[in-house]
């Protein structure tokens, strides 16, 4: 699987928080493992926890090593959003 694939699931994930996550935006993110997606999430409903955190619990150890995409929604957003934090 190459990035764009990656990337465009991380789009995807984020779909499905739009419209749920205010303050912060909807992000998708994928964990990566060589070309295996070890770990997936997305920011849940009042904007916690976030995209990235989801996808490393879902990860697990299978993280150590791995690849993060995340990809925010590109939905327009009318507030200022919070900077992730460092993973």
């Amino acid at each position: 699987m190459t990035d764009d694939i990656h990337m465009a699931h991380a789009l995807a994930l984020a779909a499905r928080g739009l419209g749920r996550t205010w303050p912060n935006p909807a992000v998708g993110c994928v964990i990566v493992q060589g070309d295996r997606v070890v770990g997936r999430g997305w920011t849940q409903p009042g904007g916690r926890p976030h995209a990235e955190v989801r996808a490393l619990e879902a990860a697990g150890a299978g993280a150590r090593g791995a690849t993060a995409m995340s990809r925010w929604s590109l939905a327009p957003i009318t507030a200022r959003p919070a900077l992730a934090p460092r993973l």
